[in-house]
């Protein structure tokens, strides 16, 4: 049976205390079955400790992999005390994961770790993103045929797609451990970039680009117009591939023309 509080109780205190190990108990706090009330609310630590560390598992399955469990539990626990659920959705939580692990110092010796989580939550994030419906190539063309208007048209890209560039080879750690057998060795150098948006299918797709593309994706992700967007990727932007890589993936779901010079 549950530890409660009296009636007078406030309730925050309790969940302080579940959330601090270190917390002492609430006074008056007592077993509803008259067992010890701290040993009761040991068990409750327990409880939301193992909800927590096995929620962040299972949108970072390659990360746990990575570092083996004890260390992930360790990493995951140390995160969530910090940035605990604030919603009652577990997948909605971890966003800030990656970036604690970037900042984690017994994880300082894998500068690349903090970066596959951020492929991870991207992957989480595009199963969970909204729907759209892509323009077909048709519509595409109707705007295609107005080249002056291009450099100031907004495009807006699809809500499950994330544009990831990365200074490791954090793509190619991930997609090794969707094998069946991880290669004997693993290279982690080499920067990578990649788009992650799910299909017409619901399937997350994982797709390698190059680090112009991504940045003209992320770019137009933040609602930078074409031509402006262009420029960010810089003179190595295909520009036509990266046009036709969205289309063929449906991520273009909106085109705003520039507006006509009055």
């Amino acid at each position: 049976m549950p530890a409660t509080a009296p009636a007078d109780r406030p309730q925050p205190a309790i969940a302080a205390a579940l959330l601090d190990p270190a917390a002492p108990v609430p006074p008056g706090l007592r077993a509803g079955n008259g067992s010890d009330p701290a040993a009761r609310l040991a068990v409750h630590r327990h409880n939301v400790d193992a909800a927590w560390a096995r929620a962040l598992a299972d949108g970072f399955p390659v990360v746990r992999r990575l570092v083996g469990e004890a260390f992930f539990d360790t990493m995951a626990l140390a995160f969530a005390r910090r940035q605990p659920p604030r919603g009652p959705v577990l997948g909605d939580w971890g966003d800030g994961f990656a970036a604690a692990i970037a900042g984690y110092a017994p994880a300082r010796g894998l500068p690349w770790l903090a970066e596959v989580a951020r492929l991870e939550r991207a992957r989480v994030r595009a199963a969970l993103a909204a729907d759209a419906t892509p323009l077909d190539a048709a519509a595409v063309q109707s705007h295609l045929v107005h080249p002056q208007r291009l450099p100031g048209a907004r495009l807006r890209l699809h809500p499950s797609l994330a544009a990831l560039s990365f200074e490791h080879a954090a793509l190619s750690i991930w997609a090794a451990h969707q094998l069946d057998e991880l290669p004997a060795t693993l290279a982690t150098d080499g920067a990578e970039a990649a788009l992650v948006l799910r299909d017409a299918g619901d399937a997350v797709l994982t797709l390698a680009v190059d680090r112009p593309t991504a940045a003209f994706c992320a770019a137009l992700a933040a609602g930078r117009p074409l031509g402006a967007a262009a420029a960010e990727a810089g003179a190595g932007l295909d520009l036509a591939a990266a046009l036709a890589l969205l289309l063929r993936h449906g991520a273009l779901v909106g085109w705003e023309p520039a507006l006509e010079a009055a």
